[in-house]
């Protein structure tokens, strides 16, 4: 799916300190909390607690903060619609990077399972479990 110029720009100037709150409103006010959240956020862009408030105190837009992200391996299994676009058909990297952060956001808002074990973490999404993170087993 080809995106304008113009919402290809909007996206690159967006600060993610801007839609940040927006993100943490979403998700709490359907009861989950803003550590899975992070945990959302760590999954797709490999950023910890503290590199993410450092991201968000700098101001960085969306292009700096996908440039410093080491987004996930399993990213592209992210797909559907969010914001009236199919995500999987979305050509701009950026515009399709925020998507991807968008739809993660989404699915916690709504609900889907976080799947915990002692080896993972995990949000199940349209069947799908994403792994957020893996945890050290014991021993």
């Amino acid at each position: 799916m080809i995106t304008t110029p113009e919402h290809d720009a909007k996206m690159a100037k967006l600060t993610f300190a801007s839609v940040y709150p927006h993100y943490v409103v979403k998700v709490e006010k359907k009861g989950r909390t803003r550590e899975e959240l992070h945990q959302v956020i760590e999954w797709l862009t490999g950023f910890d607690e503290q590199k993410l408030q450092e991201l968000i105190a700098e101001k960085v837009t969306f292009v700096t903060f996908f440039q410093k992200a080491k987004l996930n391996q399993n990213t592209p299994l992210i797909t559907g619609m969010i914001c009236g676009y199919r995500i999987e058909e979305i050509e701009t990297p950026l515009t399709k990077n925020v998507r991807y952060l968008d739809k993660l956001v989404d699915e916690l808002a709504k609900g889907r399972k976080m799947v915990k074990s002692h080896t993972a973490t995990a949000l199940s999404i349209a069947g799908t479990e994403i792994r957020l993170c893996q945890t050290m087993s014991p021993g």
